[in-house]
């Protein structure tokens, strides 16, 4: 009976060891992002019923791209204004999930929407995608220029699907916990697979944050990104607020 009270003993304190372990993951993990995440205004998020902004990207050799958004959160709707692979305008509206979505919207639109939100608001999407591993490695060397910062890695398991599958981003935060530079790998094969830029620029469209310069190179080419016009209507309001 000894020997089977010291061996429950040992499992309880084992498995009050996991969950502590658990819970301090848990709250390393939330403090760390939602620290960034608070920075770019998070907490007022749902006050802002559109977002519109336009991507833009050149990497000479490789890519470029303009890109016009109108995002609705609260409903997902989204309107979208482009070209195709042939160089074809592209205007549409859709919503999000819907599952009588068009191939081309499934297919080529909701993608570009999807990486193009994610250079918008990364911090808000590493806050919310609770199957990444987040991970504070402390003061680091930026990887552009001189000076260090906060290095947090986002990274999402190979096996979650999406478009984001195996990818890891490497945010590094200054005290303010505004994004300096980061370096984004890419889980698959698709190209670019390795992309280093700066995080500058910084305006407000009412609380959200946005940088909206990103210099840097993809896959050893040269890199600028940037994103323009960026408004929100804020709710009960029917009038855009500028990015300033």
């Amino acid at each position: 009976m000894a020997k089977l009270g010291r061996l429950t003993v040992t499992r309880s304190l084992l498995l009050g060891l996991l969950v502590f372990a658990a819970n301090c993951w848990a709250q390393e993990r939330a403090t760390v992002i939602e620290q960034i995440a608070k920075a770019y205004g998070i907490d007022s998020f749902e006050q802002i019923d559109a977002v519109r902004y336009t991507w833009n990207v050149d990497i000479p050799g490789l890519f470029k791209a303009s890109h016009v958004w109108q995002w609705e959160p609260k409903t997902n709707k989204v309107s979208y204004e482009g070209k195709d692979k042939e160089g074809k305008p592209v205007k549409v509206s859709y919503v999000r999930f819907d599952p009588n979505q068009p191939d081309a919207v499934k297919n080529e639109v909701e993608p570009a929407f999807v990486n193009d939100n994610y250079w918008l608001i990364f911090p808000f999407h590493a806050y919310w995608d609770k199957s990444a591993t987040i991970t504070d490695q402390g003061m680091k060397k930026l990887p552009m220029g001189a000076g260090s910062a906060r290095l947090v890695s986002v990274k999402y398991p190979a096996e979650v699907g999406g478009y984001t599958p195996g990818d890891t981003w490497d945010l590094y935060a200054g005290k303010d916990n505004r994004v300096q530079a980061f370096v984004y790998h890419r889980g698959g094969d698709k190209k670019p697979s390795l992309v280093t830029a700066t995080w500058t620029g910084y305006k407000k469209a009412g609380p959200l944050l946005v940088s909206t310069e990103h210099r840097g190179t993809a896959d050893g080419k040269p890199l600028h990104l940037w994103i323009s016009d960026v408004a929100v209507k804020m709710a009960g309001s029917d009038k855009w607020m500028d990015a300033k």
